[in-house]
Formats: structure tokens, C-alpha cells, sequence
């Protein structure tokens, strides 16, 4: 069989494993599809879209965590409809936890979404006026007759990934099934996949990560996956490895806060029931990786069987499918002490000295066909080894560009060296290479410039995420604001909700000011102590600082008990 799009695989699949179960999903109740059952669920709503002359049309998936999603997404790819994962709203009574949803609906200007029937009721009067609802949980699967499999092309568009916006407004990441096609091999060659494979996950299957790596994988390999709803791991974080050791899974992962809060929130009682000796696979991305996080894990559950060889640092993002960098599996990360100042002048420097030194993790090195290089962002000269640049890449798994934005699509993804090389994809990342492999150090766009120097915002949020036990840790913002002539800094950082009325404020945003005077040099304009739940985040857990500048500049974080003003 000839493959030239993901609907080959799934339907190859479909053919080969047939009652073998695809995924499996651990909510109230444990609800499983086989092979077969989620080809013929995806056929019968196929061939509905194919009624509705929806081919080539962009259609919103507005699903609860569930496997509704996952035959929604392959029916699509089956129609050659061009599905859009969103986030649904977290609670569809509050009319701002449907702003990121609308702000999607109005750019890909989709007329139609997918949704379930329950949910369907709860969002109906938001959205109905602004597109018709198609519930799918209830379709009679002998329409699969019906369906037609259309002529696909390996350039042609399988879904738009709208990205978290870290550091800007959402855009639509145009995926083709070629991209789909070569992330997904890298990730088998990479992360060492077989038919023995089996993977465990709790990541939002709208976002690149949840949906590339926990749902298009497994139908690649032909392998198993278990899956939880985000908020299952987030109230209960033991729900995850407890899956994990349950069903013997072999790869699992998430970005770093995730190994942190199951340090903090599992207990000894609860640890001696698991066993996570079949983790050979522990990815961790799509934020700042941290060498400090990786040992506590490490150390943490080592009783439970876990190695630390089985971490895998990584680096990508939806422009580049998902991954685009990996170490090699199975060994531990190369870790570089670094001198801070010298980061912070663009250059690499070795230092011993403990309070000059920070560790850099590697994220390893470029997987696939792809190329990436380190650029000067200004004059778009190639930098050699240990210079600080903008991480450009190229290669099959680089996205096609931004659906319905022409200049930021030849902005961002047609970029070419001063000599003429091109086209490259300007991640606008900063790094460095050190013996080809990447070391990632901070986000050009959040780049703070005070008195000319630079710093990297998470630099001056690590200073103080164990300074206070009230301070809720990964819930910290730095940024920069314009007062008077002069660049000032300001940090928003969350306080716990039962710690509201017990603690001194004043005492601690005086020793924040200290700490940050003291590891980083800088005076603190204004610190705000906001309540828990303030700080915006993209799906992936990541600080949206623009925004969060943005909010502060408004005047309307919800604050926690502070004065108007703060010490200097």
C-alpha cells in the first residue's frame, strides 16, 4: 500500500490491527476504541461531512477530553475537511473563558463545528449564532457506506494548529499531511518506537503536543495509548504515574512543571503501590527544561523504579509539527555551567563559580532531514559554534505557514541568510549550539533590556519560585514596562489561595526585591501579589508575559492583599 497521506496509515492500521484497542480513556467510566471501531466511527462521520460539502473547509472540534475528539479529528482528515482543535471553555458560564475560542472562530472563519451532544447544549447560545453545532457522539455507523475516500495529496492541508501565544495573538499553524507524515517518523526513529510500544498521557489533545504526540503516534505505530483529562492529572497528579504503572506504558511525558508538581503532590503511601520500571521513555518539552527538576524526579521516584536515563529532553513547536530535537534515547542530557552575565551578553562562558554560574540543559540534536541553524537576528549572518542567535530551521516537518496571514507566513517561515540561503523558519527562540547540540536559553520576543543589558524574564522568576512557601511555583511573570524614558521591572507572581489571609505581604515582597537585587542586579519597579489563577498561560503551561504586560498596563490583575505601592 502506497503512502502518501495519514489517512493511508489509519486506514492500514485499521486493516492490520482491527480489534487490537487504539486508545482508551480514564474518566467516571473506562471507555476503549479498537482499531476498527474508531475507522468506522470516523467513516460514518466522513462521509456526513462529504453531505455537507465541507471538503477543503476549516472546521472547529469544540470537545470535551474524550475519545469524541479523536474520531472527530480522523473523520476530518477522512472527509478532507481541515479540522481545528480548540480549547474548549473551562467553564461555559463565563463569558471570558470563551474569548480564545471566538478569537479562533473568527480568524479561520470556520461556518461549522463538531461538538457532542451534551456539550452542544452548554455552549449553544455563545456560539450558535456564529456557526451551526453538528453533535457526532450519536451518528449510526452504517453511514461509514457512505463514505468516499477523496484524493489527497501529500501537500495537502490536514489541520490547522492553532498555537498557544506565548508572546503574541494565536495563529493558525497550516500542518500537511507530508508534515504529519515525516514528525511522525521522526519521533518513531527517535524516541526508539515499536510494536511494543505502549504510551500513557493526560495533555490537552487540541494542543501539538497532546494531539501529535499522545494521539497521531500511537495510530502510527499501531500501538496502544491511555489518556486522562488534563484536570484528572492537575487535581490528582498521582492519577498519571498511576496509569503509567497500571498499564506498564513505556513512554509518557510533559512539560517540566508537570515532573514538579508530582514530586510535590505524591506521597510515600502512594508511591509504594507503583512501579514505573517500564518508563523508558520520559519526554519533557514545550518549556524551559530544567537540570534541577530531572534530578528531584529522578531522585523522588527511583524507589518506584524509575531511571533517570529515561528522561528525554526535547525541542519543538506546532510551526515545526512537534519535535524538531531530541538526545539520544536513553542516555543522560549534556548539562553546561555557564557564565550569567556572559548569557546575557550573547556568549557562551564556562564558569565554576557558584554565584556566577547557571546549568543549561541540552535539548539535543536536529532529528530527521531537517537543518538548524544559529542566526544573528539582525543581520542574518550564520553564527558559529557558542554564539548566541535565533534558532532557524528547515526541513519536511516545517509547517506550510500561518493560514490566512501572507506577510507573517514570508516573514516568519521564507526567511534567508544574508548569503542568499533560504527558506528557513525563524522560530524566534535564542540559542546555541555546543558539539551540534542545542541549548535553548530564552524567548527573543521576552527579552528584557534594562540600562542596555539584556535579561532572560526566566532568570529573574527563578530567583524567587522558592523564596516563600505562599508563592504558587510556575506562576510567576516578568516583564518590562516604559516609565518615564526608562525601561522598569515589574513581576506579577501568584500566591496560594489558602495563604491569602495568613501571611505578610509587605515582608514578602520585600525579600523579593532583595532576591532579585541580589542574583540579578535589578531594582523592581512593582511587584504584584496576585490571587492564584491570575497569571494567563498557553495550553502548555507556558507564562503568556506580553499578555500578562498587557493585563498590568490595564490595571486589572485580580490582586491578593497587597498596599498600592511597593517598598523601594
Amino acid at each position: 500500500m502506497s503512502i502518501t497521506s495519514f489517512v493511508d496509515i489509519c486506514q492500514k492500521q485499521a486493516s492490520l490491527q482491527k480489534e487490537k484497542m487504539a486508545f482508551t480513556f480514564l474518566g467516571k467510566e473506562t471507555i476503549s476504541l479498537s482499531f476498527s471501531d474508531l475507522e468506522n466511527k470516523a467513516k460514518a462521520l466522513a462521509a456526513t461531512l462529504q453531505k455537507k460539502n465541507l471538503v477543503g473547509q476549516p472546521v472547529l472540534l469544540i470537545y470535551p477530553p474524550g475519545l469524541d475528539f479523536i474520531v472527530a479529528f480522523i473523520a476530518c482528515l477522512y472527509a478532507k475537511v481541515i479540522a481545528v482543535p480548540v480549547s474548549p471553555p473551562l467553564s461555559t458560564k463565563k463569558a471570558q473563558d470563551f474569548v480564545p475560542l471566538l478569537s479562533i472562530l473568527n480568524h479561520s472563519q470556520a461556518q461549522v463545528a463538531l461538538t457532542t451532544n451534551t456539550f452542544s447544549q452548554k455552549i449553544e447560545a455563545k456560539i450558535s449564532k456564529r456557526l451551526s453545532l453538528l453533535n457526532t457522539d450519536n451518528l449510526d455507523e452504517k453511514l461509514a457506506c457512505g463514505w468516499g475516500k477523496p484524493r489527497i495529496a501529500p501537500d495537502d492541508l490536514a489541520f490547522l494548529q492553532y498555537t498557544s501565544g506565548s508572546t503574541g495573538d494565536p495563529k493558525g499553524v497550516m500542518v500537511t499531511h507530508q508534515n504529519l507524515l515525516a514528525n511522525e517518523e521522526m519521533i518513531k526513529t527517535s524516541f526508539g518506537h515499536d510494536e511494543n510500544t505502549v504510551v500513557v498521557g493526560w495533555l490537552p489533545l487540541y494542543h501539538d503536543m497532546g494531539l501529535v504526540g499522545n494521539v497521531i503516534q500511537p495510530i502510527y505505530l499501531g500501538v496502544s495509548c491511555i489518556l486522562m483529562s488534563p484536570l484528572d492529572f492537575l487535581y490528582k497528579p498521582q492519577r498519571w504515574l498511576e496509569a503509567i504503572s497500571k498499564y506498564k506504558a513505556t513512554t509518557s511525558g510533559a512539560p517540566n512543571f508537570a515532573y514538579d508538581l508530582s514530586v510535590k503532590k505524591i506521597s510515600s503511601s502512594i508511591k509504594e503501590n507503583l512501579d514505573l520500571s517500564s518508563w523508558n521513555l520520559a519526554f519533557n518539552g514545550a518549556e524551559p527544561i530544567r537540570a534541577k527538576t530531572l534530578k528531584r524526579f529522578s531522585s523522588a521516584f527511583t524507589c518506584c523504579g524509575f531511571r533517570e536515563e529515561a528522561f528525554y529532553p526535547c525541542y519543538g513547536m506546532a510551526e515545526t509539527t512537534l519535535i524538531i530535537t531530541g538526545i539520544e534515547k536513553g542516555t543522560l542530557p549534556l548539562t553546561l555551567d555557564l557564565d550569567k552575565k556572559a548569557i546575557l551578553e550573547n556568549k557562551v562562558s564556562f564558569s565554576s563559580l557558584l554565584h556566577q554560574k547557571r546549568k543549561y540543559l541540552s535539548s539535543g540534536r536536529v532529528l530527521g532531514n531537517h537543518k538548524l541553524l544559529i542566526v544573528c537576528p539582525d543581520s542574518m549572518e550564520l553564527l558559529q559554534e557558542k554564539n548566541i542567535g535565533e534558532i532557524w530551521i528547515s526541513g519536511d516537518a516545517v509547517a506550510r505557514g500561518y493560514w490566512k496571514e501572507a506577510e507573517l507566513t514570508k516573514e516568519s517561515f521564507q526567511a534567508q541568510l544574508a548569503n542568499g540561503e533560504g527558506p528557513f523558519y525563524r522560530t524566534g527562540d535564542l540559542g546555541f549550539l555546543y558539539k551540534n547540540e542545542l541549548f535553548v536559553t530564552g524567548r527573543q520576543k521576552d527579552l528584557i533590556i534594562i540600562h542596555g543589558k539584556n535579561h532572560y524574564p526566566q532568570d529573574i522568576e527563578h530567583s524567587i519560585e522558592q523564596l516563600h512557601p505562599a508563592l504558587r511555583p510556575g506562576s510567576c511573570a516578568a516583564f518590562s514596562v516604559d516609565i518615564g524614558e526608562e525601561e522598569q521591572l515589574v513581576l506579577v507572581q501568584e500566591v496560594k489561595k489558602d495563604e491569602q489571609e495568613k501571611v505578610n505581604f509587605v515582608e514578602i515582597r520585600q525579600s523579593i526585591h532583595n532576591a532579585i537585587a541580589e542574583n540579578n542586579g535589578l531594582p523592581t519597579y512593582e511587584i504584584v501579589l496576585a490571587k492564584a489563577g491570575s497569571i494567563p498561560k498557553t495550553s502548555s503551561g507556558k507564562i503568556r508575559r506580553r499578555l500578562c504586560r498587557e493585563i498590568y498596563l490595564r490595571g486589572e490583575f485580580s490582586h491578593g492583599k497587597q498596599e498600592t505601592r511597593d517598598p523601594q
